[in-house]
């Protein structure tokens, strides 16, 4: 049980850092890997899209 927790913290940590350059951010992802669990929080981080790309499409 206490091996669990650090853990839980290290993963959520992880997913945070991946998911730095994504919608929600480091903390987004970090607190919604902690809130939920950190598989949970990967799949976030997997469907969300990049901060940087530009989703509008453009007609001429």
């Amino acid at each position: 049980m206490l091996v669990s927790v650090p853990i839980v913290v290290i993963l959520s940590f992880i997913i945070g850092f991946v998911g730095a350059s994504r919608r929600c951010g480091f903390w987004g992802y970090f607190f919604a890997s902690l809130l939920f669990t950190p598989l949970i929080g990967l799949i976030l981080v997997l469907v969300s899209p990049n901060k940087n790309v530009d989703n509008n499409i453009h007609l001429k």
